[in-house]
C-alpha cells in the first residue's frame, strides 16, 4: 500500500512538472525566435505618395538596396499577414462561439435526458457496492469538458498563427546569412506551437480530470465518460478552423493565380498581386491555426479513449490510480523525449547547406523513435501491473503489460 501511495503520488507530481516543462521550452523557443531583430518603423521619406501603406519601394528587385529597406520591406509584409490573419481568426472565432455554446446545450439536454448512459451493458456491473452517479451529472460535466476542449483547441491554433506570423520575416532576414540560421529559426518557431498545444492539452486534461474527481470519487467510469467531452470539443474546433481556413485559403490563392499570372502576367507570390497577401493570410489561418486546432483534437481524443478503455480495465475497479493516468504519464514523456530531439537540430548540429535538411528531420525522427520506444517501456514497466484485465460489455480479455 506505501508504494502504490509513492506512485500515485509521483505521477501526481510528473504529469503537471513535465506539462509545465513543455510551455516553459516553448516560451524559450519564443524568446530565442524574438531575438531576431526587425524594426516594423517606415521609412517615411519612401512611403510617399504611396496607397494603403504600400508603394513602388515595396515592389523594387532585390539587387541594389541596402540592409535597412530589406528589413522595412519585411516589416511591412509581415504585418500585412499578420493583421489579414488575426482579423480572419477573431472573425471565425465569433461564429465559432456561438456554435460552441449552441452545441454544448444540446450536450446538455440530450445527455441530460439519456437514463444510465454509460458505456456498461449495466451501470456499476463490476462493482455492484459503488453508487453510480445521475445522467444529469454526467451531462453537465461532458458539457464542461467539452467547452474546456473547445476553448484549448482554439487557443492552440490561435498561438500557433501567432508564432508563424511573427516569425515568418524573421526567418527570411536570417537566411540572408545562411540556410542554417533560417532553418533553425524556422524549427524554433515551429517548436513553439507544437510544445505548447501539447502541454497545454496535458495541462487542462490533467487539471479537468482531478477537479471533476471530486464529485465522482470512485466512479472511475463516470469520471471518464464525462471527461470524453474535451476530445470531442477540440475536434469541433479543428472542424472550422481546417475546413474555414481552407477554403479562405484556396480561394484567396485561386484568385491571385487567375487575375495576378493569367490577366497581368504577374509572376507568382509577386508583392505587386494584393492577392498573394490574402493566399498568405489563408495559409496562416488554414494550415498553421486550423492544423493546431486539428493536431490539438487528435491529441485529445486519443488521450481520452484511452483513459475510456482503462476505466473499463480492472484499474477502475482496483482505483490504481497511476495505472488508470497511464496514457497521460506516455504524453509526459513524450514532451521530454522531444525536448531532447529538439536540442538535436537547433543546438547540437549545424545545417550548412539545403541538400542537409531533409537528413537533419529524419534524424529528428529517428532520435525520438528510439528514446520514445526506452521512454514507453520505462513507464508500462513502472506504471503498469504484469497483467490486468478489460472488460467489454461482459467479456474479459487479460492483457501483459509487456
Amino acid at each position: 500500500m506505501g508504494s502504490a501511495l509513492l506512485s500515485d503520488l509521483a505521477t501526481e507530481i510528473i504529469i503537471p512538472v513535465c506539462a509545465l516543462i513543455g510551455i516553459v521550452f516553448s516560451l524559450v523557443q519564443w524568446f530565442i525566435v524574438s531575438r531576431v531583430k526587425l524594426s516594423p518603423e517606415r521609412d517615411c521619406s519612401a512611403l510617399n505618395n504611396n496607397k494603403n501603406g504600400y508603394n513602388d519601394y515595396l515592389i523594387e528587385e532585390e539587387e541594389g538596396i541596402n540592409d535597412h529597406n530589406v528589413v522595412v520591406k519585411c516589416a511591412e509584409i509581415q504585418n500585412a499577414i499578420s493583421e489579414g490573419a488575426t482579423s480572419f481568426l477573431f472573425t471565425e472565432y465569433k461564429y465559432v462561439g456561438a456554435f460552441m455554446v449552441a452545441f454544448a446545450i444540446l450536450i446538455f439536454l440530450f445527455l441530460g435526458s439519456v437514463d444510465n448512459f454509460s458505456t456498461r451493458s449495466h451501470p456499476c456491473t463490476y462493482n455492484k457496492t459503488r453508487m453510480c452517479k445521475p445522467a444529469l451529472a454526467t451531462a453537465f460535466f461532458s458539457t464542461v469538458s467539452f467547452l474546456l476542449g473547445a476553448i484549448t483547441s482554439v487557443l492552440s491554433g490561435f498561438l500557433g498563427m501567432k508564432i508563424a506570423t511573427y516569425a515568418n520575416a524573421r526567418t527570411t532576414l536570417e537566411a540572408r546569412k545562411g540556410v542554417g540560421k533560417a532553418f533553425i529559426t524556422a524549427f524554433r518557431s515551429g517548436a513553439v506551437m507544437g510544445f505548447l498545444l501539447a502541454a497545454n492539452g496535458l495541462l487542462v486534461l490533467y487539471i479537468a480530470i482531478n477537479l471533476i474527481k471530486l464529485y465522482y470519487g470512485d466512479d472511475w467510469e463516470g469520471l471518464f465518460e464525462s471527461i470524453t467531452g474535451y476530445g470531442l470539443g477540440g475536434s469541433s474546433m479543428a472542424l472550422f478552423g481546417r475546413v474555414g481556413g481552407g477554403i479562405y485559403t484556396k480561394a484567396a490563392d485561386v484568385g491571385a493565380d487567375l487575375v495576378g499570372k493569367v490577366e497581368r502576367n504577374i509572376p507568382e507570390d509577386d508583392p505587386r498581386n494584393p492577392a498573394v497577401i490574402a493566399d498568405n493570410v489563408g495559409d496562416n489561418v488554414g494550415d498553421i491555426a486550423g492544423m493546431g486546432s486539428d493536431l490539438f483534437g487528435s491529441f485529445a481524443e486519443s488521450s481520452c479513449a484511452a483513459l475510456v478503455i482503462a476505466s473499463i480495465s480492472s484499474f477502475g475497479i482496483d482505483l490504481d490510480f497511476t495505472a488508470m493516468c497511464y496514457p497521460l504519464l506516455i504524453s509526459s514523456v513524450g514532451i521530454l523525449v522531444c525536448v531532447i530531439t529538439t536540442l538535436f537540430a537547433t543546438d547540437f548540429f549545424e545545417i550548412k547547406s539545403v541538400k542537409e535538411i531533409e537528413p537533419a528531420l529524419k534524424k529528428q525522427l529517428i532520435i525520438s523513435t528510439v528514446l520514445m520506444t526506452v521512454g514507453v517501456a520505462i513507464v508500462s514497466w513502472i506504471a503498469l501491473p504484469p497483467s490486468f484485465t478489460i472488460y467489454n460489455f461482459g467479456d474479459q480479455k487479460v492483457v501483459k503489460n509487456w
